[in-house]
């Protein structure tokens, strides 16, 4: 995909301003970034083509990390080159991050008020709802992505299985299942990689042995988020609930419940959770080392990768690496949803958890506006005296 020359480009000013505004504005996740990239690349600005911006999609789509931020870096890329990469996607994380860091201090301080403890289980009560929300919007097109044969959908079938099991019961190897379903369906299809992707995936599932203190354990917590997680933002979920609250004891689990609340709230890609761990974790350095590592491999992915976009997305070992990795993934966002209930401490919590489900599952309304609502009735309680 060859970017413009020099003077075609927008300027970086620009890029500053529109992808920062987005960045500001993007409430709702991925959905909302690709319809605001889309109305300002293609159909305000007409920077890119309809079938250009779609093929940055399907080319982001198969990395892993957050897709939304690969999307946005990718088209600031295309229109500014590399500087406008960095300036574009810097502007999009950057508000949210700074929205997100504001609020971690104020749920994660050592005694916060009432109303603050109401609105954060209130939110976090919503949660395993929106996990379940989440897996199922990604369904559909990993299903047609399996295709029609039926050993192939008893495969799928048994990667979101593998996913489910392994989102509750493997831990810090959540990472190497997505990996080795991933690997399976690859070799099922007889992808030996001639195209060399296939070779690029395997050291991935590499384990770095960490023993640098907290900085460094966060530091493989962030990594793992930014450049493991296939299958969108919400899989960093059960990816870091176990590292942050398990393993290092970074956190409660009602608080990571917030965190997670925070993250979809927030402008702004959902991957911006990692702050709050890394707020819990180390303060507000901690935080924003555990931005900066996590969404990293995102413009080094773009940045290398974009120019051969067009060949990745066309290769069919990276294709069934995905047909494996996708539906394990859908599957660990779901599974989450077990881990993140039982974080559940309070009676009403329950309640809240059962209205949101009904909002998000049965009358298909919108995440924020669910997690809003809960948290506005954990201020009640909290200020009814309902808190424990």
């Amino acid at each position: 995909m060859p970017i413009p020359s020099p003077s075609e480009r927008v300027s970086l000013g620009v890029i500053a301003r529109e992808w920062g505004r987005i960045g500001i504005t993007g409430f709702g996740g991925p959905p909302a970034h690709i319809a605001l990239l889309r109305g300002l690349c293609v159909q305000r600005n007409q920077w890119l083509s309809e079938s250009e911006f779609e093929d940055g999609i399907a080319a982001t789509s198969l990395l892993p990390g957050p897709a939304s931020t690969q999307l946005a870096i990718f088209c600031a890329w295309r229109v500014s080159g590399a500087l406008g990469a960095i300036i574009g996607g810097t502007c999009f994380i950057v508000p949210g991050l700074i929205i997100i860091l504001g609020l971690s201090v104020l749920f994660l301080a050592h005694s916060p008020p009432d109303w603050v403890r109401g609105a954060a289980a209130g939110a976090g009560a919503a949660v395993p709802a929106v996990a379940v929300s989440a897996a199922i919007v990604l369904v559909p097109a990993s299903w047609r992505r399996a295709g029609s044969v039926t050993t192939a959908r008893a495969r799928w079938a048994f990667y979101l299985l593998a996913g489910a099991v392994a989102a509750n019961l493997a831990g810090e190897f959540l990472v190497a299942v997505l990996l080795a379903c991933g690997l399976l369906e690859w070799l099922a299809r007889g992808r030996f990689a001639p195209d060399g992707t296939g070779g690029l995936l395997i050291p991935l599932a590499a384990k770095t042995a960490v023993t640098a203190g907290v900085i460094g354990s966060l530091a493989w917590v962030a990594l793992k988020v930014g450049a493991l997680s296939f299958g969108g933002g919400f899989v960093i979920i059960p990816l870091m609930q176990h590292d942050a609250v398990h393993t290092y004891h970074w956190m409660t689990s009602a608080q990571f419940l917030s965190a997670v609340a925070l993250g979809q709230v927030t402008p702004g890609p959902v991957v911006q959770t990692v702050a709050v761990v890394g707020y819990a974790a180390a303060g507000l350095a901690g935080g924003l080392i555990a931005a900066a590592i996590a969404f990293a491999p995102s413009f080094v992915f773009v940045l290398a990768g974009g120019p051969h976009f067009d060949r990745f997305r066309r290769s069919t070992a990276a294709q069934s690496f995905l047909s494996g990795a996708g539906p394990a993934a859908i599957g660990a966002i779901a599974g989450a949803a077990i881990t993140l209930g039982l974080g559940l401490t309070q009676f009403w919590q329950v309640a809240v958890l059962a209205g949101a489900a009904c909002w998000l599952l049965l009358l298909r309304r919108g995440v924020v506006s669910a997690i809003l609502a809960a948290a506005g009735i954990g201020v009640i309680v909290a200020l009814a005296g309902g808190l424990s």
